[in-house]
């Protein structure tokens, strides 16, 4: 798969996600298989981009190309200066959230409620598409609600404005993230542009990327919530369908050793304070499974200091290895 000058070394995207997909986890699962990762999504609002959480948000140093940065919002012309002000600052790769289902971004009509105005949405691709000289690409979701996708009219229309590939999330913006997805309507939209397509939603095995793949004809899957804690799915897909076999699990050791390396890199990032409350989540999904994993969350996430969370891992892994 293609984007631009872009070749994916696989077909396995990471998903952006809020909160999650910062630079440190970006870079740890390109490292882990990922063929391309997304970076959190950064508001279109001029105003917010000199806030310590934006330049965080946009900050690439030392990133496994391309720089893929997806930017959200609702004007056309301050969508088109937030793709070039993202340009300015680094990013290979624009591109535009039109599938958050989140209430507060719904609310203030960006997000997957864009989809309900499709005139508005041909305007904001066509604005973003024309500031920039790199690659643009759209999120979307099937449609508003089950009565209305209108995902494929939508795909026309971002195929016409010169978007260079599509992520479908295969739920509506009234399912959020209930119900099982559907691959239907990715099908449908395969079927009918010429761009690539990322398929998304409940991709959370070998198997099933295998399936999805096969089953919609996309070009590429896009993997969010089942990489929480399991960065290695990657490298596991990518194995599985390249060679038709599975690879063996990761080891206790691998896994500790995965994870104090992801934890370094978030208080390097972040700085202490920031840091190990960023560390907390990461630490509650890889432990999640875990034997004793209950305990040792009711534990590290009240210690406030990055010498404590350490030695708590370490030593909850060691106990994993007794």
């Amino acid at each position: 798969m293609q984007i631009g000058p872009y070749k994916l070394k696989n077909r396995l995207v990471l998903a952006p996600m809020a909160g999650v997909t910062d630079r440190p986890y970006r870079q740890l699962c390109k490292k882990m298989g990922a063929g391309m990762a997304v970076s959190e999504m950064i508001s279109s609002n001029s105003l917010l981009w000199g806030s310590e959480k934006t330049k965080r948000r946009a900050n690439h140093e030392g990133e496994i190309e391309p720089r893929y940065v997806q930017i959200a919002g609702a004007d056309p012309k301050l969508l088109a200066e937030a793709a070039q002000h993202n340009v300015d600052n680094g990013a290979q790769i624009i591109d535009i959230n039109m599938g958050c289902p989140a209430k507060k971004v719904c609310n203030v009509m960006a997000g997957s409620a864009l989809l309900k105005n499709e005139a508005l949405v041909a305007d904001i691709l066509d604005a973003v598409v024309n500031a920039v000289e790199i690659p643009v690409t759209l999120k979307i979701r099937t449609g508003w609600d089950k009565e209305n996708r209108n995902a494929v009219k939508v795909a026309q229309i971002a195929e016409q404005a010169g978007i260079q590939s599509l992520a479908v999330h295969g739920r509506t913006r009234a399912c959020g993230y209930s119900g099982e997805a559907e691959y239907d309507t990715i099908a449908a939209i395969k079927a009918s542009v010429n761009i690539p397509v990322i398929a998304n939603g409940d991709i959370r095995t070998p198997e099933q990327a295998k399936y999805v793949l096969d089953y919609t004809g996309a070009n590429a899957v896009m993997i969010g919530r089942a990489a929480l804690g399991k960065p290695w799915i990657f490298r596991e897909i990518d194995h599985f369908l390249t060679k038709s076999e599975h690879l063996a699990p990761p080891s206790i050791i691998e896994i500790r050793d995965v994870l104090l390396e992801h934890l370094d890199n978030l208080y390097q990032f972040y700085g202490e304070y920031t840091g190990v409350r960023m560390a907390r989540k990461h630490l509650s999904w890889y432990s999640k499974g875990q034997r004793y994993g209950a305990n040792f969350r009711q534990v590290v996430n009240k210690v406030d200091t990055c010498a404590e969370q350490l030695k708590l891992t370490k030593d909850f892994f060691d106990g994993l290895l007794s």
